[in-house]
């Protein structure tokens, strides 16, 4: 089997969808799946770079705000676009843009197979643009990919019950798969912790952008019982950093915050050992098609606090309401933070519920799925 991965941007560090289609095309690779990814070529240019590259589209006046929510668009070029069909027995699309749609036009007319994984909710991208509540515009755009990407698709990969429902909302027509992106493991392994009293700290993960809405968890620190005893860490970049540096810097200035809130970019080690010293993990983002960090931090037995709304699917990693808020209400979070803080028998006695519960979202599971999803489609 051969399959051809296609997305515009593989190398840009913090982005989830860069994460997901790397690790996916090393986990087929272990499984003796012969695999050729295209995509924008790596901006290092040291470092790894697609099969099949592809030179970086710019998008006039937009391309600032593109470039610092981690993203880039390649440029469609039917040569190198034909020449990797050709080598392919199936294609794998990873988004729904121009790049994907000329793509997908071609490997129908050229009698190759192709299937799909629904990593992106037009609202990610609206938000980003400034139009979060452009619900047309939105419409339009998600019937788009749909018509010109994945009704050519024969499965799309929903990485959530959320996204299909959202999918068969939209009037999609391909078979639609219920499959994790998955998360490997083999690294997490529980152990009951003793933390210090004080500070208390919380980890919030992802890129620091408006969808994201870390800006919550600041300002749930004006409502907390116990501001003065928290160590907020935000574990990511993005153009949203100075912004919530600023407010950080208040919230510290006024004396809500003796901890000043912490912001970095961590190596993967460095943020495991960064979890695994927290006693919350803290999920804002009011988009969110799966939300991995949450089983990252579930994995080690900390209790998540996760944001509940129409486009996010990660309060499912949620045991109870206990640990679920309205998105961007900072006061209801604040209640939820204060009561795991009152009750820290209770939290220990879930932190081991919470390690045992990520099982199903491991990455063997999601691999083993998405094979399955290219044998059918091949078989057709």
């Amino acid at each position: 089997m051969k399959v051809l991965i296609v997305c515009n941007n593989a190398y840009m560090p913090g982005n989830g969808i860069c994460t997901a289609v790397l690790s996916l095309v090393d986990r087929l690779k272990c499984k003796g799946i012969s695999v050729r990814l295209m995509a924008c070529e790596n901006p290092d240019p040291q470092g790894p770079q697609p099969d099949y590259r592809l030179k970086h589209f710019k998008f006039p006046f937009f391309e600032p705000i593109i470039y610092s929510n981690g993203f880039r668009y390649a440029t469609f070029d039917k040569k190198t676009v034909t020449e990797a069909l050709k080598w392919a027995d199936l294609v794998h699309f990873c988004e729904g843009f121009p790049l994907e749609g000329k793509t997908a036009r071609l490997a129908q007319k050229m009698g190759i197979p192709c299937v799909g994984t629904y990593h992106l909710l037009t609202e990610n991208v609206m938000a980003n643009l400034g139009m979060k509540k452009a619900r047309l515009l939105n419409h339009l755009v998600t019937q788009w990919w749909r018509k010109a990407v994945y009704d050519r698709c024969r499965y799309v990969q929903c990485p959530t019950e959320t996204v299909k429902k959202y999918l068969l909302m939209n009037g999609f027509k391909s078979n639609l798969r219920v499959i994790s992106n998955g998360i490997d493991l083999a690294e997490s392994s529980y152990l009951p912790r003793v933390l210090q009293d004080s500070p208390i700290n919380i980890i919030c993960i992802g890129r620091l952008s408006f969808e994201k809405s870390q800006e919550t968890l600041l300002n749930a620190m004006r409502y907390s019982r116990y501001a003065d005893k928290i160590q907020l860490h935000f574990a990511g970049k993005g153009p949203k950093m100075k912004k919530y540096q600023k407010l950080a810097d208040e919230l510290t200035r006024k004396g809500i915050l003796e901890y000043k809130p912490q912001f970095g970019f961590y190596t993967h080690e460095q943020l495991k050992d960064l979890i695994r010293n927290s006693h919350l993990f803290v999920h804002c983002a009011w988009v969110e098609v799966e939300g991995l960090s949450c089983v990252e931090a579930i994995a080690e037995g900390v209790v998540p606090i996760i944001a509940k709304g129409p486009f996010t699917a990660a309060s499912q990693f949620a045991l109870d309401q206990r640990s679920i808020y309205t998105e961007s209400d900072s006061k209801a979070l604040a209640e939820k933070i204060d009561w795991w803080i009152e009750h820290p028998e209770e939290r220990s006695r879930m932190e081991r519920l919470y390690a045992e519960s990520v099982g199903k979202y491991s990455a063997s599971n999601s691999t083993a799925g998405i094979i399955r999803m290219y044998e059918e489609a091949l078989a057709q």
